[in-house]
């Protein structure tokens, strides 16, 4: 087989994030200090497909390209594809066609999140040579998710969200892909959503009887697209940080697995791992809890903040009551004024300000 390319698509609009999502592009947002398009950069590149497409959007292209470059840093050769409007994946695929030429490739949502990698899933499909490999995990709740129906490893049908699932074994977002899948995907008829589907594509390779084979997931695997599902993919990341303390401890305690950035100041505070606090932050008479990521220039004075995602310049102070499954977003406020202590649960977007009463 020939060398593979990568494609990661990164050009949706992330409703489900907003607002955060309103002025920074949902692949961006920070998993342990990390963008989550980073994660999906480097496992290509682990896997040893360096020479990676990112379809982008109008809309938040030129913030990936500035924040991604030229692909260098992380050993790769970035290429950047515009894809108009949110037509469907397969739709993104066809956009990508020029970049892929003959090549086989592998398909990366970039929001999603695989603790293991894809490194053996791109050696089956080297191995096997299939004109096309899905990978699959077992979940609760099938019939919220495209579902494979399969003989051994070969699929033999693919159903969008079903009612009547025909197994436990739903698509996580990676994909392998012969050269055949763009006659598949110009092929196919736009869904309800008026989008080209990607398991219809694969569904009508199927039909044409072409190979498709799956792989089921190893280790943990997560799409970031909601609120929980980023801080529980913050949580699973910090679970496998290790101790390193760069920054300075003024009358402070760290225990467990805790990064301390150079340039952060912990003053009069505990933290307790697994968390990260970020380059040149402040962090004075508070608490932090596990599972929380603190990014660079952030300050939080008297108060506690676990299970959350800190941005860059925000500024937590005087809580008088603990932040919790909470994301707050770049240069956004938050602090007391007078009032009774509640619990906070929050998602506030980039330059807001909230003073809780």
């Amino acid at each position: 087989m020939e060398a593979l390319k990568g494609l990661i698509l990164s050009g949706g609009a992330g409703t489900r994030l907003r607002p955060i999502t309103h002025t920074s592009a949902k692949q961006l947002v920070p998993v342990a200090n990390k963008p989550v398009l980073f994660y999906g950069i480097e496992a290509l590149v682990d896997a040893g497909v360096t020479e990676i497409g990112i379809v982008i959007a109008p809309q938040t292209g030129d913030e990936i390209r500035e924040a991604t470059g030229d692909g260098s840093r992380f050993g790769a050769k970035i290429t950047y594809i515009v894809q108009d409007e949110p037509k469907g994946l397969a739709h993104a695929v066809l956009t990508a066609e020029a970049f892929i030429g003959d090549s086989p490739f592998v398909m990366y949502l970039g929001d999603n999140l695989l603790r293991d990698g894809i490194t053996d899933l791109v050696d089956a499909f080297r191995s096997s040579e299939p004109d096309a490999l899905i990978l699959l995990t077992k979940v609760p709740d099938p019939s919220e998710f495209g579902v494979a129906e399969l003989d051994g490893d070969r699929v033999v049908r693919l159903v969008e969200k079903p009612k009547d699932p025909p197994s436990d074994l739903a698509l996580v977002g990676v994909y392998m892909f012969a050269p055949a899948v763009f006659e598949a995907a110009r092929a196919i008829e736009p869904s309800w959503r008026d989008e080209l589907e990607i398991t219809d594509a694969i569904q009508h390779l199927i039909d044409s009887g072409k190979r498709v084979e799956s792989r089921q997931v190893k280790g943990w695997w997560k799409d970031t697209g909601h609120l929980e599902d980023m801080l529980e993919a913050n949580r699973l990341v910090l679970e496998d940080v290790e101790r390193r303390i760069d920054g300075e401890l003024v009358d402070s305690r760290v225990e467990g697995r805790v990064v301390v950035e150079q340039g952060a100041r912990l003053e009069r505070s505990l933290v307790r791992g697994p968390a990260v606090i970020g380059e040149d932050s402040e962090v004075t008479d508070s608490y932090i809890g596990p599972y929380t990521s603190i990014a660079r220039e952030v300050v939080i004075r008297s108060s506690e903040v676990e299970h959350s995602i800190l941005l860059s310049g925000s500024k937590v102070s005087d809580l008088g009551s603990r932040m919790e499954a909470s994301l707050l977003g770049r240069n956004a406020v938050l602090e007391r004024g007078d009032g009774v202590p509640k619990t906070l649960r929050l998602i506030v977007g980039d330059n807001s300000e909230i003073a809780i009463p």
